[in-house]
């Protein structure tokens, strides 16, 4: 990542379009830089910007406070994680469905996405028949990156590379005692590198519409 003292309209102009770059705390970005900055969708971050970067976008790890939702088709499943996880002394919000009555899984995977949005929960798990339509739902809440792991190699590469901090599972892919185990690594594995979260900068950029 290139850093700057300062940012004149030159120096925007040579960035790749799309680019993230430092600027340092008493950095100075020039008017017309700022507007060329704007124009070519480049990020600045600012060296002590990086730590509440860290604290707003890496995802919890361990999680200890898990918001928890399935559909009817992932009912039983979900019954049977959250038993395992509170034997494990994790707290789990069930936020539904509790009973076989068919609901949508789009107002479950909303509703644990913002228990993990607003920071009620550290992270989340989403259950329905295939969890991918799961995953399309909860990441349109503000703050969420949702992912659909099938095993244990995906659950940490969504945490450890993409900071995800919602899970969504498939109840008709996965064994019980598959399920828990992608529970299990995808819950403990922490994200620890800065350029990873750097990415995640890009993706909050993304969502709040400046790329």
């Amino acid at each position: 990542m290139k850093r700057f003292e300062i940012i004149t309209e030159a120096d925007a102009r040579m960035l790749d379009l799309g680019t993230t770059v430092m600027l340092t705390p008493n950095g100075h970005i020039t008017p017309l830089a700022q507007d060329t900055l704007r124009s070519r969708r480049i990020i600045v971050i600012r060296d002590d910007q990086l730590n509440v970067l860290d604290a707003a976008l890496k995802p919890v790890a361990p999680i200890k406070i898990v918001a928890m939702g399935s559909d009817h088709t992932g009912l039983s499943l979900k019954q049977r994680l959250a038993a395992r996880l509170r034997s494990a002394g994790v707290t789990v919000q069930d936020l539904g469905t509790h009973d076989q009555t068919p609901v949508d899984y789009p107002d479950i995977a909303a509703a644990v996405g913002r228990a993990v949005a607003s920071g009620e929960a550290e992270g989340g798990v989403v259950i329905d028949g295939g969890g991918l339509g799961s995953a399309i739902a909860a990441n349109k809440i503000d703050g969420i990156r949702a992912a659909m792991c099938t095993d244990e190699t995906t659950a940490r590469y969504s945490r450890e590379h993409n900071g995800a901090n919602v899970l969504c599972l498939g109840a008709s892919l996965l064994a019980p005692d598959q399920a828990m185990a992608i529970v299990e690594v995808w819950m403990r594995t922490a994200m620890t590198e800065p350029r990873y979260v750097r990415r995640l900068a890009k993706i909050q950029a993304l969502e709040r519409g400046r790329r």
